[in-house]
């Protein structure tokens, strides 16, 4: 059974990254191709100021990395999504199926994914939200990658927690409040995590010479949209995700009731 929930985990990954990346290529593509533009701008004008002209060259074109680079880097994604998504499904799912044998393993496997999602994918993306290119200083990289894994996997760890606490104490104070602890004491420490850590503002302004403004700053509107769009993109993927896994669950119910309701003719 656990090859099955690997399986069905790999094919929703599989089904959610392709439709994530043709949402990406309609709605966030667009956005990264403002931002190249500006940065492009912003290059041109900061080397007329200089006097130093540098001439770089792509190792892969633009059309290639938005179509082959991108696709491919949202399915794998994805994939890999969907396969811990199935790990972690059937790591819960033999603990409750053992303790609660009537439990339906859709809703098992629906409120994985909202907490999952919420963990891993919502509270790092709001405490670092992307940058489309040509937002962020170089220097600072290492930095903001370190504090936005950081930040993911503290927010892992809480969800765990928080878990193990609102399982320990729903014998004593039932599973409506021991809920309510849990996410107090995830909510508690992801803030205290995030208050920690340190704070990135480095929307490039505008390219002055004196009080002449050269090239202007990074249009605002672009980092919103870019930003609406992949936590929107996200949402998508997970929701898709979870949809197929579902109701490839459903499929495997199924099977084995008839399975087992051949048996009992046989038996019989």
């Amino acid at each position: 059974m656990e090859r099955k929930f690997i399986g069905a985990g790999l094919l929703s990954g599989l089904v959610a990254g392709l439709i994530a990346y043709a949402y990406a290529r309609i709605f966030i593509e667009p956005q990264v191709a403002k931002a190249i533009d500006y940065e492009g701008v912003r290059s041109d004008a900061e080397a007329t100021l200089s006097g130093e002209h540098e001439h770089e060259h792509e190792l892969f074109t633009r059309s290639v990395q938005e179509n082959i680079g991108a696709g491919i880097g949202t399915v794998v994604f994805a994939l890999a999504i969907g396969a811990l998504f199935a790990v972690a499904f059937t790591v819960a799912w033999a603990y409750v199926g053992r303790r609660r044998p009537s439990t339906d393993p859709r809703a098992l496997a629906a409120a994985l994914a909202g907490v999952a999602f919420v963990a891993v994918i919502a509270v790092p993306f709001f405490v670092y939200p992307p940058n489309p290119p040509a937002v962020g200083e170089e220097d600072t990289i290492g930095s903001r990658s370190s504090s936005y894994l950081t930040i993911t996997i503290v927010s892992i760890v809480l969800t765990i927690v928080g878990v193990l606490v609102a399982t320990s104490l729903s014998s004593r104070i039932g599973a409506w409040w021991s809920s309510i602890v849990g996410a107090v004491v995830y909510l508690v420490g992801v803030s205290i995590t995030a208050s920690l850590l340190p704070e990135f503002t480095e929307v490039p302004g505008p390219v002055m010479d004196g009080d002449r403004i050269v090239a202007p700053g990074f249009p605002g509107q672009v980092v919103a949209d870019f930003r609406v769009y992949a936590i929107a993109n996200q949402v998508l993927l997970w929701v898709v995700l979870t949809t197929v896994f579902i109701g490839l669950l459903g499929l495997m119910m199924r099977r084995t009731r008839s399975t087992v309701a051949a048996a009992e003719r046989v038996s019989a």
